[in-house]
């Protein structure tokens, strides 16, 4: 059974621990709670068994992949100047619906300008590395790190994280600080459940949401053990980033949704990400961001690298006063605002070249 109406423990130094839930109303937690409890005792909801790469029925194996020490496969993609010449060393943590080929798209000629090799790699049950039941935080972080070393990238590299991938990167700073030489973050998505956030603006932020994603998020966070499920049933209310559906304030995300949508890029992607099941990469992805963390970003100590992070003033998917009031909090994130700029940074003409200039200093 799931208990959904605790209130939150936090270790952390600094943290008040029992923080009252503030985006949560309690009937809605009392009702998670009640109808996670009489699934596991009837139907006992459980997803079905990822179809992983290599194995029978599965898909096949087209990319290079490493094996990491618990005998999982991460699958990657190199771009840049080779890494025998490279002066800088970087790797990049995708988004939600991502893949090992995306990147922050800078110019041929501004990494060979620069030397920067760049490889990046499907996160655990994306695409073709394979699926992590115990995926967190954590987790991410280590993949991180497994994979700079199985590539021989050295004691100190480079990290990118864009939008959900993110997440990624607050792990490296947690429990790998010592390993990355530099980080950056491209709007990277907020957990509404941190404690840092005021509990009076995370709860009326949280409240302009559209109510499928309200409860997407709910229930990833109070009861994911039926979130597979939840996300099944055309009756309830569901995520409109799974959907594709998000209103989007911002002109250039919206053109470009639509233009992914029109020509069948936006399934395409979706098809690729999630062929060893939605569940393991999106779901789960879900989970991982919108879950009970083990520490909060906002009580993180400086860390022996600069740090930055971009955020479009007009994102539509990652509330810019949440992200103001992190950046605040943290006075050592180098904090970059883009008037007039959406979610979908990667897509921002010339964008990608100044994160690499300004990552390297």
């Amino acid at each position: 059974m799931w208990v959904t109406s605790m209130p939150q423990v936090w270790d952390e130094e600094g943290v008040p621990k029992g923080t009252a839930d503030a985006v949560t109303p309690a009937p809605a937690a009392a009702m998670l709670s009640s109808l996670a409890g009489w699934l596991s005792r009837t139907i006992q909801p459980q997803p079905p068994a990822p179809r992983v790469c290599g194995t029978e029925g599965g898909p096949p194996v087209t990319a290079p992949r490493i094996r990491l020490s618990d005998g999982r496969h991460l699958a990657y993609c190199e771009t840049g100047v080779p890494k025998e010449q490279a002066r800088f060393k970087v790797v990049f943590s995708h988004g939600f619906t991502g893949s090992r080929e995306d990147s922050v798209r800078p110019s041929q000629e501004v990494a060979e300008e620069l030397g920067v090799y760049m490889v990046g790699f499907d996160r655990a049950g994306y695409g073709q590395s394979d699926p992590n039941p115990n995926r967190s935080v954590k987790s991410a972080a280590l993949d991180v790190e497994e994979l700079a070393d199985a590539l021989g990238l050295g004691p100190k590299f480079y990290l990118i994280g864009i939008s959900l991938g993110s997440h990624a990167v607050w792990g490296a700073l947690k429990y790998i600080p010592d390993r990355i030489a530099g980080a950056a973050m491209m709007a990277p998505v907020v957990n509404y459940w941190w404690p840092g956030f005021p509990a009076d603006l995370a709860a009326e932020v949280y409240a302009k949401q559209e109510v499928g994603d309200q409860w997407a998020l709910r229930v990833s966070h109070h009861a994911p053990g039926i979130l597979h499920w939840w996300m099944e049933q055309s009756w309830l209310p569901t995520s409109t980033v799974v959907a594709g559906t998000t209103p989007l304030p911002n002109k250039r995300d919206a053109e470009i949704r639509s233009k992914l949508k029109a020509d069948g890029t936006f399934q395409q992607k979706m098809e690729q990400a999630t062929q060893q099941g939605i569940h393991e990469s999106y779901y789960r992805d879900m989970m991982v961001m919108f879950g009970k963390w083990e520490f909060d970003p906002m009580s993180l100590p400086e860390p022996p690298c600069p740090v930055h992070l971009w955020q479009g003033d007009e994102d539509g998917l990652v509330p810019v006063v949440l992200q103001r009031h992190l950046a605040s909090r943290l006075s050592w994130v180098n904090y970059h605002e883009l008037p007039g700029t959406g979610h979908f940074l990667s897509s921002v003409p010339e964008l990608g070249d100044t994160v690499l200039r300004t990552l390297f200093g």
